[in-house]
């Protein structure tokens, strides 16, 4: 199972937007996806304020990669897939 997290916040249009987009993109395989609120951490804040949405990505046995921010990049998901 390929394990989506995604930095998000409440009023963010853009989030809405990405998690939409990744809901329809053809992952062809199960899948979760985690939406974790950057502003109930300040740590996350820090690292992510002003480029949320952030997208990573975990396949099984493997760290969360980078996937990309603001906007689903549907070329580098697919590669992420294909790998």
């Amino acid at each position: 199972m390929i394990r989506f997290t995604l930095y998000s916040r409440t009023w963010c249009h853009l989030c809405d937007d990405m998690l939409i987009a990744l809901k329809a993109f053809p992952v062809g395989t199960d899948y979760s996806v985690d939406v974790i609120d950057v502003d109930a951490d300040p740590a996350l804040v820090e690292l992510y304020d002003e480029l949320v949405p952030v997208l990573f990505a975990a396949k099984p046995g493997a760290g969360p990669e980078r996937i990309c921010h603001y906007f689903l990049d549907p070329a580098r998901l697919s590669a992420f897939l294909a790998a």
